[in-house]
């Protein structure tokens, strides 16, 4: 939210927004880079409205962060285009990140090129050139970008309403479609850098040609630049698809088929951990556990919608005996079914059936990563169902178990999204007006009630029900997407889904999605960074490995393994020709929590010499006295309060 100003009627008289904040408000000028009056965003070069407020944005907005990198890939383009001309221009946009720009061009773009990319850049900066904003009709627009042989720009401009006007934003000679805002001139650039070159289909399908994407970023000051380097440097050393080669937890290989992931025996082992931890949690919650297939008969999607709505992100059919079948893309319908296999009353209610499902989304092979982004993985589904009077109660368990989970697995930070309907067009959504009111309700005293700080999102609701989105700050500062809370007024609408109330009248049950983990994959992926790749003791595969310094030191590093395991720890014997240290420097770089280290004195005295990972040498200890050291690390640690 930025700063607010009223503009009182004597201050009307100037040019623009700029004018005004320079003459009444210089102290907001440092910081402003684009301006909001009743939703709509405008250049602070634009004429001053006639509203009486204005609300100026900064870069610590997301809107100013927005227009900021919307400026600079503005910028790039043009540097582009100086240095290799035949370039034409796709798509710029600013992303969370920083923006990148797409461009058709008969050069392959190497480092060095962003160094002379970046370079121009700074030249283009230095001109200090204004950025201005052009209507035209359609016509002239396509005339215009057919002069210049944009093709893929002429592309979008003709896939626009024939009434729509367009704007351009011309600097210097450089000109780009584009609805804007942006900064005043290109000299409001202050600390930017280019960071790799990437393909990129056309308009992100494979039929199209092949661009090159180059990706870049901006800040308002070199400092914030240094650090989202130093960051993004840090994240590159806890890249999960390197870390999960070289811990051997997992692998997709190119002969299995892109997005299917092989979980080794480590990655097995910590996922089957994360696994056991959830059905347990769940179970102490008064959860059900349920399973179902992978395929089902398509009338089943039919009824569900998704075949109408969710056909694109849907494997082709399965012939069985003359019928359709499909890949389950959701695990809902199955609940359902099951839910309806008798007949339920009000005291049944609250019922919370939980799964870890397989399900098989159709991504693009261009936007497949790692973990992060597969087309098949497991999700940690569960819905509630239940009366009208129990939605309170159950909204605020779910949000209790889902901040409970996310601390046992180290993320302690978040932020929360509740998304709800555009109360101007409430006909395009389903259920009724007293539906969403409890609904909203519900999820919105649930988060008011444990202190959880949320940003309201008007209209960003789907047209089935509101939600909550939670967002996991890792360890490095980065948002993951992690739990989901969500209303469904659609499917117990379709499949008839009823209850027998106290008055014997049947009723339709309030229904709610909800996952906590979300993706295991993608949950596992995000584990794997945030720890980069050291795993806190609960959850390692290898808990401790025993280094026998000699030969003579065998039988007494076996007998400590054994000893280990009776105490239910994870232990193995590193018992091969290698020097301590070379054993030691494997043990870190397999990011083994514990290593135990015996030789002729540690031997005579029943001790062990243990090195934690990450801190080094922690000195001679009695077997038994390590083993009640480490028995507080040997489960999740205990929720903040």
């Amino acid at each position: 939210m930025g700063e607010v100003f009223e503009v009182r009627p004597q201050e009307r008289e100037v040019a623009s927004i700029m004018e005004w904040l320079q003459r009444y408000h210089p102290d907001a000028v440092p910081v402003a880079v684009a301006a909001r009056v009743d939703g709509r965003l405008l250049d602070l070069t634009a004429a001053l409205p006639g509203e009486s407020k204005v609300e100026v944005l900064s870069f610590a907005d997301e809107a100013g962060r927005e227009v900021y990198r919307h400026t600079a890939s503005h910028v790039m383009a043009q540097a582009v285009q100086e240095i290799f001309p035949d370039a034409r221009l796709a798509i710029g946009p600013a992303i969370e990140e920083g923006y990148y720009y797409d461009f058709d061009t008969h050069t392959t773009f190497q480092p060095e090129d962003l160094a002379r990319i970046e370079k121009r850049m700074r030249e283009i900066v230095a001109r200090d050139l204004p950025l201005r904003r052009q209507e035209l009709t359609r016509p002239e627009a396509i005339a215009l970008f057919k002069a210049r042989n944009e093709k893929y720009k002429v592309e979008l401009i003709e896939g626009l309403p024939e009434s729509e006007a367009i704007s351009l934003y011309h600097q210097g000679d450089f000109v780009d479609f584009c609805r804007g805002p942006h900064l005043p001139s290109t000299g409001w650039l202050k600390a930017f850098k280019l960071l790799s070159v990437a393909g990129a289909y056309w308009r992100g399908d494979e039929r199209n040609p092949m661009l090159q994407r180059i990706y870049g970023t901006a800040f308002p000051d070199q400092a914030q630049l240094d650090e989202f380097v130093r960051l993004r440097e840090e994240a590159e050393k806890r890249d999960h698809r390197r870390l999960g080669r070289e811990l051997d937890l997992f692998s997709t290989p190119e002969q299995l088929g892109g997005g299917l992931v092989l979980w080794h025996p480590k990655g097995a082992l910590v996922r089957y951990l994360i696994e056991e931890f959830w059905r347990k949690e769940h179970f102490k919650r008064g959860y059900h556990l349920v399973f179902s297939p992978h395929i089902a008969r398509a009338h089943l999607w039919e009824t569900s919608g998704h075949l109408q709505f969710y056909r694109d992100g849907m494997y082709g059919p399965i012939m069985i005996d003359e019928d359709e079948y499909r890949l389950k893309p959701m695990n809902c319908p199955f609940h359902v079914l099951i839910y309806k296999s008798k007949v339920r009353s009000y005291r049944d209610l609250p019922i919370r059936y939980c799964e870890l499902g397989t399900v098989y989304r159709y991504e693009r092979s261009g936007v497949l990563h790692g973990l992060l982004r597969v087309r098949g993985f497991t999700q940690d589904d569960a819905h509630l169902i239940c009366t009208p009077e129990q939605i309170g109660d159950e909204v605020k368990g779910v949000l209790d178990f889902t901040i409970f989970m996310m601390n046992a697995f180290g993320y302690h930070d978040f932020a929360a999204a509740l998304s709800v309907r555009d109360e101007s067009d409430a006909s395009k959504y389903m259920g009724t007006d007293e539906d969403w009111q409890i609904a909203e309700r519900s999820l919105t005293e649930a988060l008011e009630s444990r202190g959880m700080a949320y940003r309201r999102e008007p209209g960003e609701a789907v047209f089935y029900g509101p939600k909550i989105d939670i967002k996991l700050k890792d360890s490095i500062g980065r948002y993951w997407q992690g739990p989901t809370i969500q209303f469904d007024f659609n499917l117990p609408h379709r499949f008839h889904m009823e209850y027998v109330g106290a008055d014997g009248e049947r009723h339709t049950p309030l229904m709610v999605h909800r996952v906590v983990l979300g993706s295991l994959e993608r949950f596992m992926g995000g584990l794997v960074e945030h720890y980069a790749g050291a795993f806190p003791v609960w959850l390692a595969p290898v808990q401790v490995r025993v280094l026998p310094i000699a030969d003579r030191h065998h039988e007494y590093a076996y007998q400590v393994a054994a000893r280990l395991r009776e105490a239910g720890l994870r232990a193995e014997v590193d018992d091969r020709k290698a020097t301590t240290r070379a054993k030691i420097r494997d043990g870190e770089m397999e990011k083994v929590p514990y290593l135990l280290v015996v030789g002729d004195r540690e031997q005579e005295s029943g001790a062990a010499s243990v090195r934690r990972q990450g801190e080094g040498d922690r000195g001679s200890q009695p077997l038994e006295q390590f083993l009640e050291a480490i028995a507080t690390e040997l489960a999740p640690p205990a929720p903040e309060r």
